[in-house]
C-alpha cells in the first residue's frame, strides 16, 4: 500500500543490454559477426543507416562469390574488370555519402548563422531602444528646463508689471493678515523660507504627559469633580401655575404638535 520515490529515472539506472558468450564453430562465418563492430548507442538499435550497411555487405559478399577464380589468364583479366567496376561504384557511393554530409553541414551552417544574425538583430533592436530611450529623457528634461524657465520668467514679468513707474510701496500689513494667501500665513520656498525645516521645535514636549510619573502627579493633583461624575436629574416642567391654570407656553406646545400631527 505504500509507494517511494527514488531520485533517479529507470532510464539513468539501466546498462548496456546483456551480450552472451558465444562460440563459432569451425569452417562457418555467421553473418551476425560481421556486426561485431557494432554497440549499444554507436550504431544500436539500428537505423536507415545500418541498414543500407548491411544490405551493402551482402551485395559484396555475394558479389564476390560471383569472381571467377584465378587459374586462368582469360579469368584474371575478367576478374580485374569486374573489381575495376566495382571500385568505381564504392567511389561513386563514397562521393554521394560525401556529398550528403557536406550538404548536412551546409544546413547546420546555416542554421548557425541564421541564429547569429537573429542574436545580433535583437542587439541591435535593444541598442536603437536604449539609444531611443536616452533621447527621450534628455528631451523630457530639456522640455522640463524650459517650462521651468518660462515660470520663472513669467513670475518676474508679473513681478515687474506691478511697479511699472518704479514707485516704492509701503508694506500694507492690514493687506497680508487679512489674506490668508500671503507671504504672512505661506511663505514660498524660493524666497529662502522653508516653513517644514526644523518642525520637531514646535512639538510640544511635556513632562506631565510623556512620562508615566508625570502623569501620575497630573492625576494627583485633579480635583474629584473631574474624575467622578456626578449627574443630576432634570426636574420636570410644570404646565400648571398654582392656581391651576395652563401656561401659555404648554398651549403653544400642544398646537404645534396638533400642527405636527
Amino acid at each position: 500500500t505504500l509507494g517511494t520515490q527514488t531520485d533517479y529515472r529507470d532510464g539513468e539506472a539501466q546498462t548496456d543490454p546483456y551480450s552472451p558468450e558465444y562460440v563459432v564453430p569451425s569452417g562457418s562465418v555467421p553473418e551476425l559477426l560481421t556486426l561485431a563492430t557494432l554497440t549499444w548507442g554507436r550504431g544500436l538499435p539500428a537505423g536507415l543507416a545500418e541498414v543500407e550497411m548491411i544490405e551493402r555487405a551482402r551485395e559484396k559478399r555475394a558479389w564476390e562469390a560471383t569472381l571467377p577464380a584465378m587459374d586462368n589468364a582469360s579469368q584474371i583479366a575478367k576478374r580485374r574488370k569486374m573489381m575495376d567496376d566495382m571500385e568505381r561504384k564504392e567511389w561513386a557511393f563514397r562521393e554521394q555519402e560525401i556529398e550528403k554530409l557536406q550538404e548536412v553541414r551546409l544546413e547546420v551552417l546555416k542554421k548557425l548563422l541564421r541564429r547569429r544574425e537573429e542574436n545580433q538583430n535583437e542587439l541591435d533592436a535593444k541598442r536603437l531602444d536604449d539609444h531611443w530611450q536616452n533621447h527621450q529623457k534628455a528631451k523630457e528634461e530639456k522640455i522640463k528646463k524650459i517650462q521651468h524657465d518660462c515660470a520663472l520668467m513669467l513670475r518676474k514679468l508679473i513681478a515687474k508689471r506691478k511697479n511699472v513707474m518704479g514707485k516704492l510701496e509701503r508694506r500694507d500689513i492690514i493687506k497680508e493678515y487679512t489674506d490668508f494667501a500671503s507671504q504672512t500665513y505661506a511663505p514660498l520656498s524660493r524666497i529662502g523660507y522653508f516653513p517644514d525645516n526644523h518642525s520637531e521645535r514646535y512639538v510640544v514636549k511635556n513632562f506631565y504627559l510623556n512620562t508615566f510619573a508625570g502623569l501620575c502627579e497630573l492625576e494627583a493633583s485633579l480635583p474629584d469633580s473631574v474624575t467622578q461624575v456626578k449627574i443630576k436629574a432634570p426636574k420636570p416642567k410644570y404646565t400648571t401655575t398654582k392656581t391651576g391654570f395652563i401656561k401659555r407656553s404648554a398651549r403653544l406646545e400642544v398646537e404645534l404638535a396638533q400642527v405636527h400631527q
